[in-house]
């Protein structure tokens, strides 16, 4: 991809946009799932940016939008990469995935919410990208599973087109009820293709553990389209 990366599939990264760059991200999910997503970066190191969506938008009946407001997503690279060193980003992001739990007021993959998050890239037959984030999520905590979560992550290139990315959220924040994860953690699978400048597409498994309690026994299978441009 032409930018780096702000998530490689659910966790966040210390990638961030650059400054007059705008980037506009579509994922579909299962359950007809939409969620859309504008960022921009307004400064040096400062990006920020919006998310809607809902479930059952792709189907038959009524959509079922998330609440209002929109997510919020903001992000401030603290330090950039060196050689001996990863790149640090502090960051705050409200947007969950999948359904929303009216009751629980939560989403099925909770948000990220106020976060810190470090890259490193190494030059290994292309190259080979490591990430690791601390997150906790204050607005999702009413299931009474409100602990600080890691996650960790990793993306290879595939020639100049093409990523796999491999991602596992410890979920520790969503390990103690009846209801959603059995305590496994969620491995995540994808792989990314550059088609064009700014253009990226992705195709995505999720829940290779089979963590879910509320939609066990499969992995998600998602797709996503990133446009990004500057301005």
């Amino acid at each position: 991809a032409k930018y780096e990366y702000r998530n490689l599939i659910d966790m966040p990264t210390a990638g961030i946009m650059d400054r007059g760059v705008v980037g506009v991200n579509t994922e579909l999910l299962p359950f007809g799932t939409v969620i859309a997503k504008v960022e921009a970066g307004i400064f040096d190191n400062i990006s920020i940016g919006l998310s809607y969506g809902g479930s059952n938008i792709i189907g038959s009946g009524d959509p079922d939008w998330y609440p209002f407001p929109p997510g919020v997503n903001f992000r401030f690279r603290l330090m950039d990469e060196t050689i001996l060193t990863p790149s640090i980003t502090l960051g705050f992001d409200t947007q969950g995935k999948g359904e929303y739990f009216n009751d629980q007021k939560r989403f099925a993959i909770k948000a990220p919410g106020i976060f810190a998050a470090a890259s490193k890239n190494f030059a290994l037959l292309g190259y080979l990208s490591l990430h690791g984030t601390v997150n906790y999520s204050p607005l999702e905590n009413k299931d009474g599973d409100n602990f600080v979560n890691f996650m960790f992550g990793a993306e290879k290139t595939l020639g100049s087109a093409f990523s796999v990315l491999l991602e596992y959220n410890l979920a520790l924040n969503d390990n103690s009820t009846d209801i959603y994860g059995e305590g496994k953690g969620y491995l995540n699978l994808g792989i990314r293709w550059s088609i064009a400048n700014g253009v990226t597409v992705g195709f995505d498994l999720r829940d290779l553990l089979e963590n879910r309690k509320w939609n066990a026994n499969s992995a998600d299978r998602a797709l996503m389209i990133e446009f990004t441009q500057q301005i």
